[in-house]
């Protein structure tokens, strides 16, 4: 399955009323730790059952804040996010944000 864009409060809203379960990666365009977190979550989502999705932080700044406020998560990035039934069920940052782990939270929920 392969990650999708989301660019606005409106277009999370949709995926988190119509997915039960979903990841979302807050990316930043300029970080070399971000780009290599990217690299895990896209290996990952090529095999994964659960829809990816992703966060340019410099393009949708507005929706990354939203997020964070919303679901009491601190904002970071890199930062994948794990959301099952419109909660919070899993996150991680940074160099934690790798394929293993992906697979752990997605198989844990």
């Amino acid at each position: 399955m392969s990650v999708q864009m989301l660019k606005s409060k409106e277009e999370f809203t949709k995926v988190l009323n119509e997915e039960s379960i979903f990841f979302l990666l807050k990316h930043s365009l300029t970080c070399p730790i971000s780009a290599a977190a990217e690299s895990e979550y896209e290996q990952f989502s090529q095999h994964s059952e659960i829809p990816c999705y992703e966060l340019f932080v410099q393009d949708a700044r507005d929706l990354s804040n939203q997020v964070a406020s919303d679901f009491d998560v601190r904002h970071q990035s890199p930062q994948a996010i794990l959301f099952k039934d419109k909660q919070v069920a899993w996150h991680d940052s940074h160099g934690n944000v790798t394929k293993e782990r992906l697979t752990k939270a997605a198989v844990d929920e």
